[in-house]
């Protein structure tokens, strides 16, 4: 098993992209910490894991409090005796709405959510793993990090800053044995998606605007996130892998 004897914390794991690596790490024998705002579908993550053998605890933390951030990274240092994997992975959609339109309260909500929190993740990370000597920090970006889309300003901009700010983590820690890389998704069947399922007219033209001509899966990106976080990608960092069936090309 791929993950035996590792650790790996998880934000945003109790739905989606997260829900789907944390039950893949952990058939790899992975020991996961499932962290998530909802604690009645972390706890139900959690609970899964265990019931298929595997090994995870579930932690509620909320990413854009860093206190909440570093207290999860403490807990399973202090668990568990290291932290090998981090999947910064939470994060949330926005309003459809244009630039002029929008509150200081939705930008923020977004980009604190999106950005901030993955900048909290690696901030409280590196010291660890600086004196393991070793690690692997994975973020989740977009394909909206690449291109623009109309009406979603912020969540174009944190998934952005997300793929520069993973090349400088890169930059900064490769010296102490530390990988960071990213995945940026096209459109994923997850909760973020679901308001825009609303509209049939448009849900059918956005499901299918990819090459391969379908939605996603969360197993799809979770294996990916699998790669870049095992010794198979050991000479890859400061990368963002595209999971997006095409969607950028398309």
């Amino acid at each position: 098993m791929k993950f035996q004897g590792k650790n790996v914390l998880i934000t945003g794991g109790a739905s989606g992209i997260g829900q789907a690596t944390a039950l893949r790490v952990a058939e790899e024998g992975a020991f996961v910490l499932v962290c998530d705002k909802n604690r009645e579908k972390g706890e139900a993550v959690r609970d899964e894991i265990k019931e298929r053998r595997g090994k995870a605890e579930f932690l509620e933390v909320d990413t854009t409090d860093e206190r909440s951030v570093k207290e999860s990274i403490a807990f399973i240092v202090n668990e568990q005796g290291s932290l090998d994997v981090l999947f910064n992975n939470a994060g949330v959609g926005g309003q459809e709405k244009k630039l002029h339109e929008l509150s200081e309260e939705e930008w923020d909500r977004v980009v604190d959510t999106n950005l901030k929190g993955v900048f909290y993740g690696i901030k409280h990370a590196v010291p660890t793993m600086m004196n393991q000597e070793k690690g692997a920090i994975i973020n989740t970006s977009s394909v909206l990090g690449f291109k623009g889309k109309k009406r979603s300003g912020p969540y174009n901009a944190s998934k952005g800053g997300v793929v520069t700010l993973t090349k400088n983590a890169a930059l900064e820690y490769g010296r102490y044995g530390i990988r960071v890389n990213a995945v940026a998704p096209g459109v994923i069947d997850t909760p973020i998606v679901d308001t825009w399922r609303e509209d049939e007219r448009k849900w059918k033209i956005i499901s299918q605007a990819n090459a391969l001509g379908r939605l996603g899966q969360p197993h799809e990106v979770a294996e990916a996130v699998l790669f870049l976080a095992s010794d198979q990608a050991s000479f890859i960092t400061g990368e963002t892998l595209m999971v997006d069936g095409g969607g950028l090309t398309f």
